[in-house]
């Protein structure tokens, strides 16, 4: 799924890329904060250039792929729960191959806590 910044879904439209873009993925409109958090919570991998969103993913455990060369969040590597994959076109890399113990462990807690707010176990 991709929410869709205004000038992101005005650049598919420029180069001509929406049609194979919806054939690849569910492109949504933008998505309020509670929207997005909800979302990103139930995301099995976070692929981002937001250095915002790569901490939220490291905060819920979730595998994060950033396409950047670099972050200004490099605690979210420490933690093993993002990896800097850069912006070359290539096949992505599965990151649940190469999860750190401590990343499973971030994930792992903080399922439990979405269970508990749920009110189930």
């Amino acid at each position: 799924m991709l929410p869709l910044h205004p000038r992101t879904a005005q650049r598919l439209d420029d180069f001509g890329l929406r049609e194979r873009a919806e054939k690849e993925l569910i492109l949504l409109r933008p998505l309020g904060y509670i929207d997005f958090l909800s979302l990103t919570s139930n995301a099995r991998i976070i692929l981002t250039d937001s250095g915002g969103l790569q901490e939220e993913s490291t905060a819920l455990g979730i595998p994060c792929l950033t396409l950047r060369e670099n972050t200004e969040r490099p605690a979210t590597v420490t933690a093993g729960t993002n990896r800097i994959v850069g912006t070359r076109t290539v096949s992505t890399p599965n990151p649940q191959h190469r999860a750190t113990p401590e990343a499973k462990r971030r994930r792992k807690a903080a399922k439990s806590a979405r269970r508990r707010n749920r009110g189930t176990r």
